[in-house]
């Protein structure tokens, strides 16, 4: 165990681990004051809420791509910096406007889009800057430790939220995550890495947006397993964060019940980070495609109308494999993916994975209303299971192997030398 913390001791890891946690607990305040803040303005409704939250995710999709091509042209440090005082600029300048009573719906509407945008700005960055500290063995342990580190920051998050509101009122709580961001940004000036050199014939961001698409494609293991991840999530998201509550409600005895299952999941993506530090199976992509198997355990038991303590530990069990597999993928891409192209990947990994998941909460209500509640979750949690095993028909997903591609070329030819000298 001591060997997988070792990497704690690198000063550069943990000021970006600092840095991932606190711009995480921002972020997960941000959303919270946000919601009562347009809640409680003039012209503020649920329709105008779901206005200014769809403006943020929108904006963040957009550009997600533009992010990647830049984290790759630029140093990514710089851009992740960049990316914070840019997000705390904008969280500031909308919590002055609320505090002084200048703010309406709308004007909120275009601060959520430009942090948005600054999000798409640093995510790319923040998912490739790893590499750049740590290699080898130290990888996957490293980005177990930063998963662990990001999910107690977004849980810290989110329950100081709210005591926050509670307190101090929202307005005064959009303060604190402007906060957060620009002590993100300080802490990352702390991150020493090799200087990279821009390239001297850099090509256009169109053109390496065009080209980050062709490393995507090049594997066929990275957009089979971004395609796998895009069905998930979308199955998932409408059966388990729509038609959860719903059950909850029917069945379980309300929100308190359904407080209970997030917790329990909240619980598991710690745990799971742990687990991530110690798994290290050979062919990492394989497990990561059978883990997918495990997401749907909870809303298989809610279609059964299962009691609420079976459902927590199902939810519990599920946040778990959840993480497992974030970090076995992640690890996989980043050891196997050229670095000059990481960035741009690891973009269209996350254009991929989300940009079809408000379709899924859309169109969970209506599937519902034409099968049954628990019909349409039995079919979300059988196609979502289905998925693991279909992917594994490809051979490309059942051979990555832990050693990355570039090394295991090497080593199969110096293996080769070995035996003509032999």
């Amino acid at each position: 165990m001591t060997s997988d913390f070792a990497v704690l001791k690198d000063r550069s890891v943990l000021a970006l681990f600092a840095a991932r946690s606190t711009s995480l607990l921002g972020n997960a305040i941000a959303p919270i004051a946000l919601a009562f803040t347009v809640l409680h303005l003039p012209g503020g409704s649920p329709t105008m809420l779901g206005v200014v939250l769809a403006a943020r995710l929108l904006s963040q999709v957009t550009f997600v791509l533009l992010g990647g091509a830049i984290a790759d042209r630029l140093p990514k440090l710089r851009v992740m910096v960049g990316a914070d005082l840019a997000a705390g600029l904008t969280q500031g300048l909308a919590a002055v406007l609320v505090i002084t009573g200048h703010a309406t719906p709308w004007m909120l509407a275009g601060f959520a889009a430009l942090a948005g945008a600054a999000t798409a700005l640093f995510e790319p960055a923040s998912r490739s800057a790893m590499p750049l500290l740590v290699s080898g063995g130290d990888l996957q342990s490293a980005n177990s430790l930063l998963k662990l580190s990001m999910r107690g920051g977004g849980i810290l998050g989110a329950a100081l939220g709210g005591v926050l509101v509670s307190t101090i009122g929202a307005g005064n709580t959009m303060v604190v995550p402007a906060a957060t961001f620009t002590l993100s940004a300080l802490l990352l000036l702390g991150v020493k890495v090799a200087h990279q050199p821009p390239p001297s014939d850099a090509p256009t961001l169109i053109r390496q947006i065009r080209e980050g698409w062709q490393e995507f494609t090049a594997k066929q293991w990275v957009w089979v397993m971004v395609s796998q991840l895009a069905y998930v999530n979308v199955l998932l998201a409408g059966s388990f964060y729509v038609l959860g509550p719903v059950m909850a409600d029917r069945s379980l005895g309300g929100a308190g019940a359904w407080s209970v299952v997030l917790i329990a999941q909240a619980l598991g993506f710690i745990v799971g980070s742990v687990v991530a530090i110690k798994i290290r199976p050979r062919r990492p992509v394989r497990a990561a495609a059978l883990l997918t198997m495990g997401f749907p355990l909870s809303v298989l038991l809610m279609a059964a109308e299962a009691p609420l303590a079976a459902i927590a530990v199902a939810t519990f069990l599920a946040g778990i494999v959840i993480d497992v597999y974030e970090v076995l993928l992640d690890t996989a891409l980043q050891k196997n993916v050229p670095p000059h192209a990481l960035s741009r990947v690891m973009s269209y990994e996350s254009l991929g994975s989300f940009a079809l998941v408000p379709l899924g909460m859309a169109g969970a209500g209506p599937v519902a209303d034409a099968v049954g509640v628990q019909t349409a979750l039995y079919g979300a949690a059988a196609l979502i299971t289905l998925a693991g095993p279909a992917v594994l028909l490809l051979r490309s997903v059942r051979t990555v192997t832990d050693v990355p591609e570039s090394e295991a070329g090497h080593e199969a030819g110096a293996e080769a030398a070995e035996k003509s000298k032999a």
